[in-house]
């Protein structure tokens, strides 16, 4: 019966020439609106940060339970990304399946990839300052605020290849939901597809760089024109960079090689490239 309502979710290798297909049609976008669509995606990513600052500063929640919670409001923002529409840059390093088949270039993915990350950072960066001027962090006698630094600090203060494995991890996880919602047709089957392995990634302290994007901005805010009394040194745009970088170093291969192109291996490693 759900065959003839076609409710059946798409087979692995169905997914796996859907995201070929997808990955073709982004490097085909115009850059316009690449880069619109990066701006919402570092958007979007943000105000699931939000969404999860904003549990993590209830001092109620035991240890695991805050995390839980904060890791399922905080699939949010993969939601909006792939519901609502936008280009997310670790999302995009499901490319490499595309181009491991030769169907796009190696300078067709590095063009999209940078592109997009820089519109994402953007985004990210401007949600921050939104965010701080709006006073929300103020709410739960300031709470929120002091999370955010602690956060924060937490991630300035990484050693490199902790921060480097940290991203290969969660960029695994990110990468598996969008895997998992290219096989769902409803809404309901892309959000259910998305939560468990966000959820998992931000319980379990993974790293992201778009969400770092919104964090450590926001956190810099915070301590250099907020009411916070919590500074610490490695909260500047060097200690930003500092974690950015070993992070997206880690997302690019979690995303990239542990998920695209282990697939790619799997269900695609005898098809003709299209160039």
């Amino acid at each position: 019966m759900s065959e003839i309502f076609g409710s059946d979710p798409f087979s692995p290798k169905e997914i796996a020439q859907r995201v070929n297909d997808v990955g073709v049609a982004k490097v085909q976008l115009p850059i316009l609106s690449l880069l619109i669509l990066g701006i919402l995606a570092g958007v979007f990513i943000g105000l699931g940060a939000l969404y999860f600052v904003l549990i993590k500063s209830d001092a109620t929640l035991g240890f695991a339970i805050g995390q839980v919670l904060g890791g399922i409001a905080f699939s949010l923002g993969l939601i909006l990304v792939v519901v609502a529409g936008a280009e997310l840059f670790t999302g995009n390093n499901l490319m490499a399946m595309a181009w491991a088949e030769g169907k796009i270039s190696t300078a067709q993915v590095l063009k999209n990839w940078v592109l997009v990350f820089i519109a994402n950072f953007i985004g990210a960066l401007g949600l921050a300052v939104l965010v701080f001027l709006s006073g929300h962090n103020e709410i739960n006698d300031g709470a929120v605020a002091d999370q955010y630094i602690k956060i924060a600090i937490i991630k300035t203060s990484l050693p490199f290849w902790s921060a480097f494995f940290k991203g290969i991890l969660c960029n695994v996880l990110v990468c598996l939901a969008v895997w998992m919602a290219f096989a769902g047709r409803s809404v309901i089957d892309k959000a259910i597809a998305i939560v468990f392995p966000i959820s998992a990634f931000v319980a379990a302290g993974f790293e992201h760089c778009v969400a770092n994007m919104y964090f450590i901005p926001l956190a810099m805010l915070e301590q250099s024109f907020g009411s916070s009394n919590l500074a610490v040194a490695t909260l500047t745009w060097g200690g930003l960079f500092s974690n950015l970088v070993p992070v997206i170093m880690g997302n690019l291969v979690g995303g990239s090689l542990f998920v695209a192109f282990v697939y790619h291996v799997i269900y695609r490693r005898n098809s003709q490239p299209n160039l």
